[in-house]
């Protein structure tokens, strides 16, 4: 089932056998400054580069909606299976949740998809592009990697985690049976 704009209803997790996804209490209280940070360095590192000097406004704002789109698309078609997921937002964000439990391979594709789809593969091919094409390539690149600050650094912190966890709803767990997608 989906929620849109409603979060999935409230489960029990036992923490004896689920762990907090990020352990520490400082940094997993102050997350999102590390995400705001992070979103304005790759801000004035995209002015910068130049990435904002192409077209017009309108042109620019329609890119950033259909990038945006696709972005949480691509996060959406890694889960759409796995479970209930629940669309919500809190100040600028939307947080994607799903209800299923996912392998770290899963969890770590569902994270990565967006920023490879839209910034990597762009970057990519604005190698072989020129003029107006590169441009809007470069734009959806730059605008890809603010829009994916956290899930960058999200990214990063599951593949920290050993190679058989299991993730569910912000927990972890490490079962030794579990093999892998």
């Amino acid at each position: 089932m989906l929620y849109f704009m409603k979060p999935l209803p409230e489960e029990k997790i036992d923490t004896t056998e689920w762990s907090p996804f990020i352990k520490n209490q400082w940094f997993r209280n102050n997350f999102m400054y590390f995400v705001y940070c992070f979103q304005a360095i790759l801000y004035l590192t995209s002015i910068i580069f130049g990435a904002w000097r192409f077209s017009n406004f309108l042109i620019k704002v329609g890119l950033f909606i259909f990038t945006f789109a696709v972005h949480e698309l691509l996060h959406l078609l890694v889960i759409y299976k796995a479970g209930d997921i629940s669309i919500t937002y809190s100040g600028v964000f939307f947080w994607i949740t799903s209800g299923a439990i996912l392998s770290k391979f899963r969890f770590f594709v569902f994270m990565a998809l967006p920023f490879i789809g839209l910034t990597v593969l762009p970057a990519a091919v604005s190698v072989f592009t020129s003029g107006e094409a590169k441009s809007f390539v470069i734009y959806v690149a730059w605008i890809n990697s603010i829009i994916a600050g956290s899930d960058i650094i999200n990214s990063v912190l599951i593949a920290a985690k050993p190679s058989s966890s299991l993730f569910y709803r912000g927990y972890y767990k490490t079962n030794s049976k579990f093999v892998g997608e």
